[in-house]
């Protein structure tokens, strides 16, 4: 495959558990397929000090970084017991909106209700300052 980051991570947001350049041997091929075959994961070389370098380098400085900004804020008021209402008025956005990022945050966080992705928030440390409403 191709050395360019872009084209490493999109594969491995579609699911590969493999990847190695369009260089490696016929027998590094082969054992690949053999180890991904029982499940584990094989990168190339090359490959596997970028995604290194990559995780050491980008740390993730806040809970579910599949969110958008404003996603992880209308959770954090989710696990603060807000209605959508009371986040409509907050983010001064329609409570159709508002019913669209819960949508998303379900989907996303792989959850079937506003329970779920209470708890989800509150284990990952949302939702624990509740201010008055304004």
């Amino acid at each position: 495959m191709f050395d360019d980051d872009d084209s490493v991570f999109a594969a491995m947001r579609a699911g590969a558990r493999g990847y190695l350049l369009k260089g490696s041997a016929p027998h590094d091929v082969v054992r690949a397929v053999e180890t991904v075959g029982r499940g584990e994961a094989v990168f190339g070389p090359a490959i596997a000090r970028r995604l290194i370098d990559f995780f050491a380098a980008s740390p993730v400085a806040y809970p579910f970084p599949e969110l958008t900004e404003r996603e992880r804020e209308v959770l954090d008021l989710l696990a603060q017991g807000r209605s959508n209402t009371e986040i409509a008025r907050r983010f001064v956005i329609s409570a159709k909106t508002v019913r669209n990022h819960v949508s998303n945050i379900f989907a996303k966080l792989h959850v079937v209700d506003r329970a779920q992705a209470i708890v989800r928030a509150r284990d990952a440390g949302l939702g624990h300052h509740r201010s008055t409403p304004g």
